[in-house]
């Protein structure tokens, strides 16, 4: 399944299901089929994950997230997509859509 957030303030970002779950989870959101985070909820999301990008920087420096590959093979470990940038479209849309004013929906 895909999740695909919209707001009025940028284009669409699309993400894996278990990607957006984990994103949705940092952000004390609900993965729920269809949600919502207002425009004054923003800037507390983006603080919780940059917070969350920054500890899992310090605690998995070699990618050991439950998205890598066993054995962290160096072939592995280049291709291996880390929280930091699984997240960065979710936060580019966040900041823009707050800067706007505008609210971030899934599902709708």
């Amino acid at each position: 399944m895909l999740y695909r957030f919209k707001s009025q303030a940028t284009a669409d970002v699309v993400m894996m299901e278990a990607n957006a779950r984990q994103l949705l989870e940092i952000i004390g959101k609900s993965s729920a089929p269809k949600g919502i985070i207002t425009s004054d909820q923003i800037p507390a999301a983006v603080a919780a994950l940059e917070s969350a990008i920054t500890a899992d920087a310090v605690q998995n420096q070699h990618n050991h997230d439950s998205f890598a590959t066993e054995d962290h093979a160096d072939e592995a470990e280049r291709q291996h997509v880390g929280l930091h940038q699984r997240a960065a479209p979710l936060i580019h849309m966040l900041k823009r859509a707050h800067a706007e004013g505008k609210d971030v929906v899934w599902g709708v």
